[in-house]
């Protein structure tokens, strides 16, 4: 790696967002005398009779739930959208709102209370991934949805109120800034060049080595160049397709085998069941053709120097912009050195 890199604060630019992030590698060599906390300890139960999301309990809203076997979809008893919203617009000088309506589910990745991603097996993170994929495309076709979002967010720390391992799906009537963002820069470098922009990123970073972490037949998964986050991680499909749905049974398996390896050396990292927002981004809904998107999915864990000491945006990463000490080629080759 470029010794300047390596030793001097610098920015990256991040290409998808064509946002910057200041890096400060020589900050690693600071003593920590902040917070500490006691490490998380992950429950070891199959079953929870106290849990709203374990197969056939009955969640706060009296709703029983299936006695699933696999993965469990039902609409957020507590949506942060709602699909009867009605549509309005508030113009008052300078003040601006608009209704926005859409539908919140939540996804239990298996009736076991206590299996995480990295533990599954892979028919079972299969079946994730084609859960996925179906209720990708119910919503995506539904005239009022034009956008789906994909997520989870695991451990407490990221704000999981229930510790059943589950994800969420908002879709929405309005797409959301950062996709703006990202169709906006895919689109003039496909516009330009005739290739997507990831893929010929990943083209890069695949002869580079620096900053991958694994991959197989279909699928490549490393550090960002751009990463924000310690220990940030993006899984690309080698292959451009704009969504999920585009994916073959074999790059299902693919897909899958990525996401257990990422996840258990996360957990093997810092010895933890290890904390992260992680999200799909893909090409809108809205009927448009989108043939620059090429979806991806990025993992933002908040653990910095071990279980219990984070990263924290507070300061300057609030005011001004993103920033990090931790480069992106060390934290590669930590997460491939497991």
């Amino acid at each position: 790696m470029n010794s300047h890199l390596e030793n001097h604060p610098h920015r990256r630019l991040n290409i998808l967002t064509e946002e910057w992030v200041l890096v400060s590698p020589h900050r690693t060599k600071r003593p920590w005398q902040g917070k500490t906390e006691s490490n998380e300890k992950k429950e070891q139960i199959s079953y929870d009779p106290e849990c709203y999301l374990c197969p056939t309990n009955s969640r706060i809203s009296g709703t029983k739930n299936n006695d699933y076997k696999n993965t469990n979809v039902f609409t957020n008893d507590f949506g942060a959208l709602l699909k009867d919203t009605p549509a309005f617009n508030y113009n008052n000088g300078l003040l601006k709102a608009e209704g926005e309506s859409g539908i919140c589910k939540v996804i239990c990745f298996s009736p076991n209370h206590s299996l995480t991603i990295p533990d599954m097996d892979i028919p079972s993170l299969v079946k994730v991934v084609e859960t996925w994929q179906s209720e990708f495309q119910k919503l995506g076709t539904d005239s009022n949805i034009n956008y789906v979002q994909i997520f989870e967010n695991k451990g407490s720390v990221m704000g999981c109120s229930n510790p059943h391992p589950h994800g969420q799906i908002w879709a929405q009537k309005s797409v959301p800034t950062e996709i703006i963002k990202k169709t906006a820069t895919q689109k003039a470098f496909y516009k330009k060049e005739g290739i997507s922009l990831l893929q010929k990123y990943i083209e890069q970073e695949l002869k580079d080595g620096t900053r991958i972490i694994s991959e197989n037949k279909n699928f490549v998964t490393l550090v960002p160049f751009w990463a924000v986050w310690p220990y940030e991680a993006m899984i690309v499909p080698k292959r451009q397709m704009a969504t999920i749905n585009e994916l073959t049974a074999e790059e299902n398996v693919d897909f899958a085998q990525q996401l257990k390896t990422l996840t258990q050396k996360y957990d093997k990292l810092f010895n933890t069941s290890f904390p992260y927002s992680s999200g799909i981004h893909q090409a809108p809904t809205d009927g448009k053709s989108y043939k620059e998107w090429h979806w991806h999915m990025s993992f933002y864990p908040p653990l910095l120097r071990s279980a219990t000491v984070k990263k924290f945006m507070v300061g300057y990463e609030m005011f001004a912009m993103p920033q990090r000490d931790v480069t992106a080629e060390f934290a590669a080759q930590q997460l491939k050195s497991l």
